[in-house]
């Protein structure tokens, strides 16, 4: 069983009345979870996808992290923890704006980190995600 919460005793997630993410995830009982490598900005053969462009690359990433879930029989839905590294923080609203089209029931929670480079010099933000799984669910 999962819940997603935002207590009143925090201040709300996000801004223009769009949460995006969820202050709290409690996970009970017998379910999988599954922790996703950082999702960066290359297609399967490797290649840099929007080389300069953080949309592009923001888009990119959510797309490997979908791509990357059926292997375990999992789907963006079952995703309960995001972390994001981002070489610039200014470009924060942009990536709300992408995330919350992958996210729109249940956000997962969140935590953004700003650092002076990812592990190749082209990419702009990263993305590793835990999700969670029930037994008796069907995400296929």
């Amino acid at each position: 069983m999962r819940r997603h919460l935002n207590p009143s005793t925090l201040s709300p997630p996000g801004n223009a009345g769009v949460a995006g993410y969820s202050q709290v995830v409690e996970v009970r009982g017998g379910e999988r979870t599954i922790y996703v490598s950082g999702q960066v900005a290359v297609d399967k053969d490797g290649k840099v996808v929007g080389e300069g462009d953080f949309e592009a690359q923001t888009r990119q990433l959510f797309e490997n992290l979908k791509a990357a879930l059926p292997a375990v029989d999992a789907l963006v839905d079952h995703v309960v923890k995001i972390t994001v590294f981002v070489t610039d923080s200014s470009r924060l609203q942009r990536f709300r704006e992408i995330r919350n089209t992958y996210f729109s029931t249940s956000p997962p929670a969140s935590s953004l980190i700003q650092v002076v480079r990812l592990a190749a010099p082209e990419w702009l933000v990263e993305v590793e995600a835990i999700a969670v799984v029930g037994e008796d669910s069907d995400a296929a």
